[in-house]
């Protein structure tokens, strides 16, 4: 079985990110960029499956500029065997990675697509449904457990009322929750090995998809500062305040 796994580029979850002085987009200048943490985990279960003997190979693609090539040479270290660069410097939105990686899709014929639930900079949670949508294949998203029988995958999702579990024929889509897994670290000699693995790099334009967007962004802002709380010293004067201070009884 081979397991396509999509990843994306992010500024490290660690840092904490400022806007231009222009308001056009978040100042990327000299920051830290790390593999988004969702496909993280999305990665280590393709790793996984392939522990089992239920994958043969995994290929992980992303879209970004050149310097993504960071991000799949970690993909490649914890236990990826090969990776696609769709080289694109411009923001892209989710309808055009889904419409991106339906072309890799078609391409490489993988029989399970795994990608993280949603990535921590836009925060859209789009991508993995539209990429099914597109390709007509089944999905189960926010999957906290995934089982692989013969051709068929069993999700376990988190859903607002406790665990959902769907059976999907292969070829499906899973998106990953954060109880998946924990990922591993890639070690050193794994690490080296990653260099030499093969990376291949292509355009949009050779998957014959339009990177046209159809959405702008108009301006960034950074979250209005909070005020400071105060303590209260009982109930009876957190009533007060919230009655004749906040207005709000």
């Amino acid at each position: 079985m081979k397991v396509l796994v999509a990843i994306k580029r992010v500024v490290d979850y660690n840092v904490k990110v400022r806007v231009k002085t222009d308001n056009s987009g978040v100042d990327l200048a000299n920051v830290k960029m790390s593999m988004n943490p969702f496909y993280e985990i999305a990665v280590e279960e393709a790793v996984r499956l392939k522990e089992k003997g239920q994958a043969s190979e995994i290929v992980v693609v992303t879209i970004g500029p050149a310097t993504a090539q960071e991000q799949l040479r970690t993909a490649l270290a914890l236990g990826a065997d090969r990776a696609i660069l769709i080289e694109h410097a411009e923001e892209v939105t989710s309808l055009g990675v889904a419409k991106l990686l339906k072309a890799v899709v078609d391409k490489e014929q993988p029989e399970l697509v795994i990608l993280g639930k949603q990535s921590i900079d836009s925060d859209n949670n789009q991508t993995g449904q539209m990429l099914a949508a597109l390709s007509g294949y089944p999905q189960g998203t926010f999957a906290s457990r995934v089982e692989v029988n013969s051709n068929k995958v069993n999700v376990t999702r988190e859903v607002d009322d406790g665990l959902q579990t769907v059976a999907l024929k292969l070829p499906a889509i899973v998106t990953t929750d954060l109880r998946l897994n924990e990922p591993r670290y890639a070690s050193l000699p794994n690490i080296m090995k990653a260099k030499k693995k093969p990376l291949e790099i292509i355009l949009p334009e050779a998957l014959d998809v339009s990177m046209a967007s159809t959405s702008k962004t108009l301006k960034v802002e950074a979250p209005a500062i909070r005020s400071a709380g105060i303590k209260v010293r009982s109930v009876a004067d957190l009533v007060e305040k919230l009655k004749n201070e906040a207005k709000v009884l």
